[in-house]
């Protein structure tokens, strides 16, 4: 394995995030335009993931932790939680066009800091803190102003949306808690434990919404006598971006924790807007399915608002649960426990999941 200087493993780190946070929105995009199977084609990238995590540790290129059952038990909702935003996600994006999905994203701040000081024993949010969580408000308001799906079709426009931001906001509260009471000797543990414990709700979900049928009726339409069959007939550039979300989506679970071990909470959190911003650029050069000016606008609005919020510190005098939680911050050893006390200071506007 390459050593690489601390300065340039910091580099790397932030490159490879960037690349992925600022690619998998736009790809997921482009791979559904041509693939409509939002949740088959998570179980593709989350089994593949499984395979490339798996097959490099065979091969003795990456080491991986070993699955424990205390682990499995608080993973499991977890992966609820990872699986159905993952799902609405995917919705959003075969609904809508991206930046809706990242003024979704962006508003989850406002539901988790009401949610802070109740499960994870902070305090209420500064000033400053609510003026930045206003100018998000003002912004998604500006921007669903300007969505001509939200003028012709009213709020139901924004129903996957709004799920996609609730289940966005537990997911964020919750697997803060449990990030602190499981200890990982490696990168590759929540990425093992969310990617094998997820591919199985999103069958679910495939059969729920309709795709097992519509898949169906794909494989005749191509003449196809299976799945296998189907694939080998896709157009190469279909199955060339197949393979690049497989890639994307095993990377940044990655990548997203080496980002927030090598550098700053500050620099982290302006990492993640640059990708936002990224994305959004990105998007107005490829796609023809985006925002008007005024709503790309908004949407930045959006994005400065998350720059300036920081989530609450701890409660000096809060529960007992709010004790607990800033002795072990003080007290443990543990490497992921200590890129969750680096992060913990950060806007919520700028993850992706994995």
């Amino acid at each position: 394995m390459i050593k690489l200087s601390p300065q340039a493993e910091v580099i790397a780190a932030v490159i490879s995030y960037s690349l992925c946070s600022g690619s998998l929105v736009l790809v997921n995009k482009l791979i559904l335009h041509f693939l409509p199977f939002p949740s088959l084609v998570i179980v593709v990238q989350l089994l593949a993931a499984i395979f490339l995590i798996y097959g490099g540790n065979f091969f003795g290129i990456m080491d991986i932790d070993e699955m424990k059952w205390e682990f499995l038990k608080p993973y499991m909702i977890y992966t609820v939680a990872f699986s159905t935003g993952v799902y609405t996600n995917m919705m959003c994006l075969s609904t809508s066009n991206v930046e809706t999905v990242i003024v979704s994203r962006a508003l989850s701040p406002l539901v988790v800091s009401f949610l802070d000081p109740i499960f994870l024993g902070r305090e209420l949010p500064s000033k400053r803190s609510i003026a930045a969580l206003a100018t998000i408000v003002i912004g998604a308001i500006g921007y669903a102003s300007s969505d001509e799906k939200f003028l012709y079709q009213g709020i139901s426009a924004y129903f996957w949306p709004f799920l996609y931001l609730i289940v966005i906001t537990f997911e964020m509260v919750y697997g803060k808690k449990i990030v602190k009471s499981c200890e990982f000797k490696t990168l590759s543990g929540p990425v093992q434990y969310t990617n094998i414990l997820g591919w199985p709700p999103m069958l679910i979900f495939a059969s729920m919404g309709g795709e097992f049928d519509r898949l169906e009726v794909t494989l005749q339409q191509y003449g196809a006598t299976s799945v296998i069959d189907y694939l080998f007939k896709l157009p190469a550039h279909v199955t060339a971006l197949v393979v690049l979300g497989c890639l994307v989506g095993t990377g940044i679970g990655y990548s997203g924790w080496w980002c927030r071990a090598k550098v700053s909470a500050t620099s982290f959190t302006l990492i993640g807007v640059l990708n936002k911003c990224l994305t959004v650029f990105m998007n107005v050069l490829i796609w023809d399915q985006h925002a008007t000016p005024i709503g790309i606008a908004s949407l930045f609005l959006c994005l400065i608002g998350g720059t300036f919020y920081r989530q609450a510190p701890m409660r000096k005098n809060g529960d007992v649960m709010g004790k607990a939680q800033v002795q072990k911050d003080k007290g443990s050893s543990d490497p992921n426990i200590d890129i969750e006390k680096d992060v913990e200071m950060k806007p919520l506007v700028d993850t992706d999941e994995d």
